[in-house]
């Protein structure tokens, strides 16, 4: 799967939905059998919406992108959030047959393996047993992690190389582009370094998981107990930190404790989810609203420091994006010196979650705080506006204006020919956004929104008249599309009610938070959730 790029969905009950050569939305009504698995499995929440004029996708996407809104509103989100919930969406998304070779693969695999759930496939691929993935394993229980790269530079921290901080790379190849590629089974969690150090403090946390259970848990048994183990506390921290974070806790509650009203509601609760468009296509979209332009990473790159981290380094210095160097042309994959990720790259992880909140005083940043993502709201940050051509996995022949997130955003949109906001509201109950609300700040030109607003953008501005938080139809689609997600995983605390977090920390009731977690898997030393120091 391409990053920012999928150009057709297989909805469950209507085919394969597409542009044709002209650019008109079209569906294959059927696909051939081989062709239909092969295809992620969508399902259509809503109605079909009518396709939105062009120009009312071009001058939506230059509004959303004219100019950056605040900070997050009420209660900071710390930034690491934002990037935390774009490695969740590659769980959800993962497909597991993605590297497997097509003989070695049976239907039902290829149905189960494309199959929303979440289970940190995007980690553990298809395990450690199966001949492709073990490559991802050191001993075929613990997962791989690699080595930075020491930096010319007089500095008795970044200079030498530091083990367990980098993604694990191929390293062989007769082309940099391949010995750079992370040694995990989902590289679009190699597309920037906030989503790369995401995605190794999950390694290390199951890894953790599994040097705390060996001594009381036999070999066999080993790698079976620790991936529940660390599937379910992930799952309790998605549940109980993550989502009250950007949905109103009302809605979580309610879902949680009564059930899903609108999505696969009656369905059994082991079988396969599907995933609603409308969350993939634009409710889940709410991610691209938070990134901030730049970041206080670490000591070096900082305000003060060298630079801050701009988002265009954060693409620079990953291994599916960018050129992990500082030097070279972003757009020649083969340019650049380094290959592995330069030590003084590490994140410094005080600077994007808040420890103080789980009572660690001493992990608090030198300046007092941690990162704040932007608002949820209907802005996106200017870097967005114009993406590198890497992003899309291939050379600078992009036209400039499918290079906006917002256009890209709205146009796939468009290609599903996903139901207007106000549809949505209309289905589920919810009293729709007043015109005046949704054309606020919007050219009169675009004053048609109003009445027929694209659901994206329409959810962005439910959660900006709301503080931040998703609510209305936004907050339904996706406590029920997480809540599905769990119940569908074979790991589930949806289906274990009983389940609460155990023995991986000494806190008391029922908190595991992603600080929590953060502390478990770094064995809650400063060193290592700062390696860099002050």
């Amino acid at each position: 799967m391409k990053r920012h790029i999928r150009d057709s969905y297989y909805i469950v009950g209507e085919g394969l939905v597409h542009y044709d050569p002209k650019g008109k939305p079209t569906t294959d009504t059927n696909p051939p059998t081989m062709a239909e698995v092969r295809k992620f499995r969508f399902s259509r929440l809503g109605l079909k919406g009518e396709v939105f004029d062009k120009t009312v996708v071009s001058g939506l996407a230059k509004a959303m992108t004219a100019t950056p809104g605040p900070l997050s509103a009420g209660p900071a989100i710390p930034a690491g959030f934002t990037y935390l919930g774009q490695f969740i969406d590659h769980d959800m998304t993962m497909d597991r047959t993605a590297t497997a070779l097509g003989s070695q693969v049976t239907v039902e695999d290829l149905v189960q393996g494309r199959s929303p759930a979440l289970d940190l496939d995007c980690m553990y691929g298809r395990g450690p047993d199966d001949a492709e993935d073990a490559r991802f394993y050191t001993d075929g229980i613990r997962i791989k992690m690699g080595t930075t790269a020491p930096t010319p530079v007089p500095d008795n921290r970044t200079n030498l190389p530091l083990d367990g901080f980098d993604l694990p790379r191929v390293g062989q190849g007769s082309a940099k582009l391949a010995r750079r590629a992370a040694l995990i089974p989902d590289h679009r969690n190699d597309e920037n370094l906030a989503v790369a150090q995401t995605h190794l403090a999950m390694i290390r946390f199951h890894n953790r998981v599994v040097d705390h259970i060996a001594p009381s848990t036999p070999t066999a048994d080993l790698f079976t107990r620790a991936r529940g183990l660390v599937v379910k506390h992930y799952q309790w921290m998605v549940k109980t930190d993550f989502l009250p974070r950007l949905v109103d806790q009302a809605i979580v509650d309610d879902v949680f404790t009564n059930g899903r009203k609108f999505f696969e509601k009656d369905v059994v609760p082991e079988t396969l989810p599907t995933m609603p468009i409308e969350f993939s296509v634009a409710a889940y979209r709410l991610g691209h609203s938070m990134i901030r332009e730049s970041y206080q990473w670490n000591r070096v790159f900082k305000t003060g420091g060298l630079t801050a981290a701009t988002l265009v380094l954060l693409f620079q210095f990953s291994g599916t994006s960018g050129i992990l160097s500082p030097d070279g042309d972003l757009n020649d994959r083969e340019s650049g010196s380094f290959e592995r990720l330069p030590t003084n790259w590490i994140v410094d992880f005080r600077r994007m979650y808040d420890f103080s909140e789980v009572g660690r005083a001493d992990l608090v940043p030198p300046e007092g705080v941690p990162n704040a993502a932007m608002a949820i709201d209907t802005q996106l940050v200017d870097p967005l506006k114009t993406l590198p051509f890497g992003s899309f996995g291939g050379p600078n022949t992009t036209p400039p204006e499918e290079l906006n997130l917002a256009f890209r955003n709205l146009t796939r949109a468009n290609m599903v020919e996903l139901a207007s906001g106000q549809q949505m509201a209309a289905m589920m109950g919810v009293a729709p956004l007043s015109a005046a609300d949704l054309t606020k700040g919007l050219p009169a030109a675009l004053k048609s929104v109003g009445t027929r607003t694209p659901l994206w953008y329409y959810i962005l501005r439910e959660a900006e008249l709301n503080g931040g938080k998703l609510t209305g139809v936004g907050g339904r689609i996706v406590a029920e599309t997480f809540h599905r997600a769990m119940e569908g995983s074979a790991h589930s605390i949806v289906r274990d009610p009983a389940f609460r977090p155990t023995d991986l920390t000494a806190n008391a009731g029922d908190r595991f938070n992603m600080t929590d977690l953060l502390l478990f898997a770094f064995e809650g030393r400063a060193d290592l959730l700062n390696p860099l120091g002050d």
